[in-house]
Formats: structure tokens, sequence, C-alpha cells
């Protein structure tokens, strides 16, 4: 059971909420970071992957997350994305006695829903330190969105208006990896959006910039772990 739905007050992030049957599940990397509740491990902070991550849980296992878009986890953070990636760390590692006090809010949360939920209280937390922060770096968003949209790291670094290093260091600190690493995953998770809205995969592969569909296979299975076809099969119960 997984189910997402919007983050009032954090503009980009996604809320999100699983039960486990048990097993593995393969997360894939997306540049962002997510703050975390485990019923298993209390609250963590999943960092940038460069490749998937593969999450083990016991059947009934819960867990609520939030997810950051790409640039925004620093300033909620207060660490650069590098350290913490491919990293699950326990949140008081990094906010010390203030991560006790999330703990308890969302404790109370899940033992008095009427006083409000768990994922309401990880909002609320990521919100107040946006705006004690005085916001998320805007060259964050800038970089993602024309990433995502396929343009070239040149060119996005001159629409930036940084220069080559200049904006690998920017990103190692936003997204925990530089441009190319990051555009690299923006375009392999566009074109399993392509593939699961039915396009075949060679349009897929031609529509999302890869030389041809065995580029894109590669490029899945390096970033992924598996071919397009393991993540594209349906699911079984």
């Amino acid at each position: 059971m997984y189910r997402e739905w919007g983050a009032a007050g954090v503009p980009g992030a996604v809320l999100w909420g699983s039960v486990s049957g048990g097993g593995e599940t393969r997360v894939l990397p997306d540049g962002c970071l997510d703050l975390l509740w485990s019923s298993r491990s209390g609250l963590l902070v999943a960092g940038p992957d460069r490749t998937a991550h593969l999450s083990r849980s016991a059947p009934g296992d819960r867990w609520i997350g939030l997810r950051l878009p790409p640039g925004t986890g620093p300033a909620v953070f207060g660490v650069p994305a590098e350290e913490l990636r491919d990293c699950r760390v326990p949140l008081a590692d990094l906010w010390g006695r203030a991560a006790a006090e999330v703990t308890e809010r969302v404790e109370a949360a899940l033992a008095a829903p009427g006083a409000g939920s768990a994922a309401g209280v990880l909002t609320r937390v990521a919100r107040d330190r946006l705006r004690a922060a005085g916001g998320p770096d805007p060259v964050g968003a800038r970089v993602a969105a024309r990433l995502a949209a396929g343009a070239t790291v040149a060119a996005t670094a001159a629409e930036v208006g940084l220069g080559a290093r200049a904006l690998h260091r920017r990103s190692l600190t936003l997204f925990g990896y530089g441009p190319k690493t990051l555009a690299r995953i923006l375009r392999m998770r566009r074109a399993l959006d392509l593939a699961r809205a039915g396009a075949p995969l060679a349009e897929v592969a031609a529509r999302s910039g890869y030389a041809d569909q065995a580029h894109l296979t590669r490029e899945v299975r390096e970033l992924a772990g598996v071919p397009p076809s393991r993540l594209l099969a349906p699911a079984t119960a």
C-alpha cells in the first residue's frame, strides 16, 4: 500500500505513506531528499541517491515521508546535499535535541489523530525550517527545471549565469552530485514516465534524448540496477 499527496506550504514537495507487505522495494534516484518517519527506525533523512536504493521492510512496517524537490533539502536540513549522498541517517544526527521535539510531535499525532496528522507535522517542520533559512536557493529550482526539460548542462549553466565549475560546486551543495549526474537521473525519470504512459521504448528513447533504445536500456540499468522491462513489468499479487 503506497500513496502520495500534496504538501501544503512547501512548494514542490510531496507527502507519501506506505504500509509494507514485507520484502524489498527498489527506490529509484530522483535528485530529492526526504524527511521520513519509520515505525521501525523513527525519524530519518534520506539523502540523494546516485543509483537505486533497495529498502527492506517487514510486513506491517509503516512509513510516512516528505519528499523535498531537488535543491530544497539543504535549506531544510542545514547541511549540503553531498554530505547526505547515498545515505539514510537519523534526524538526530543533524538536529540534535530539535529532532527529539519533532519525534514527540509525530508520536503525539499518531497516538491522537485529532491533534493533527503525522504527515502534517513533517510538513510544518519543513515549512518552518525553510522560512528560517530564507527559502531554498533559487538556483536549484532553475537548474533542475532546465535539466528536467532536456537542456544541456552547458545551456543550463549559461541560463543561470554560472560557469561550468561554479555550477558543479553549486550542484554538489544543492543536489548531492554534479549537473551531469542529475541530468542523467532526470532524463531516466522522464523516459520511464513516457513508457508508463504507453509509448514504445524506441519512441521513448528518441523523445528523451537517448541515441537509441539500447542506450536507454544501458542508462536505466546503470542507474536503476535493472533494465526498463523489469521496472515496467506489472506488479504481481
